[in-house]
């Protein structure tokens, strides 16, 4: 076996390894979320009820500024909030996920994408508390249960695929640059004017077309669409397997190259 294919193995049964080690990381993240309520009577429910008030103030303002009837734009709102919130904080939390466990890194044997699946459950856990506001909102507003719905779930799962990468690349670029993590802060700050979070591409004639080069409208569009009772466009399906294939090829060539060196870097 050659160099590079020993390498490519290694690489690739080093990710398995931690990714196989369920009950690690799970556990980890359950622990992240108990740990960071504790002593709080409501626990994570906090994060239900700070949505709901942010929802609650954002949708009659912006319905109202957009021209929209509340009917049509609260569920929008609802689901944009909910996954934006979502994908920042994966992000977010991605780009430190190796210096954050520094010292799990640390010990030998421990494969780093224990770390990044422990980042996704922690994230999709929160989730999970706040996802549930959309009930009552689909309800209110009428949307009734439809087979396109179903969509949802290999839309998640391109998500999750897309957001593990993220996360993979970012962690070993911004533990070996810190100044990145403060750069894709600043950076999705700005994307979540420029993604349809509260907004309607409709309401960018002409310009709507400006939104397929961005990919996280695609990822917010596949997993939000199914849920309003519609499916995602052709275009979109076509462009999220492109960069999910491109995407995911960067974070392997980077993990390959840079896990060894990470111990080093945190």
């Amino acid at each position: 076996m050659s160099t590079s294919n020993r390498q490519l193995h290694s690489a690739w049964g080093d990710w398995w390894a931690g990714t196989r080690n369920t009950e690690l990381w799970w556990t980890l993240a359950w622990y992240d979320v108990v740990l960071r309520y504790r002593r709080s009577m409501l626990g994570p429910l906090w994060l239900t009820l700070s949505t709901g008030a942010l929802l609650a103030g954002m949708g009659p303002l912006y319905a109202a500024l957009f021209k929209i009837p509340i009917g049509t734009f609260f569920p929008h709102l609802t689901l944009g909030i909910i996954f934006w919130t979502f994908f920042t904080a994966t992000i977010n939390d991605g780009c430190n996920v190796f210096i954050n466990g520094a010292q799990y890194l640390k010990q030998p044997g421990f494969s780093p994408s224990v770390l990044v699946w422990r980042s996704l459950a922690r994230t999709s856990l929160q989730l999970a508390h706040t996802i549930v506001l959309y009930l009552p909102v689909a309800i209110w507003a009428g949307i009734p249960p439809s087979p396109r719905m179903l969509l949802f779930l290999p839309g998640f799962v391109v998500v999750l695929v897309n957001l593990h990468a993220f996360t993979i690349t970012l962690g070993i670029l911004c533990a070996r640059f810190r100044d990145i993590v403060q750069i894709v802060s600043s950076m999705l700050q700005l994307l979540m004017f420029l993604t349809p979070v509260f907004w309607f591409p409709s309401s960018l004639p002409g310009r709507s077309h400006a939104i397929l080069y961005n990919p996280l409208a695609q990822l917010l569009d596949i997993v939000r669409l199914p849920l309003l009772g519609d499916a995602p466009a052709p275009g979109t399906i076509r462009f999220l397997v492109l960069f999910t294939l491109m995407n995911v090829g960067l974070a392997a060539v980077i993990y390959r190259l840079s896990r060894r060196h990470l111990v080093y870097w945190v």
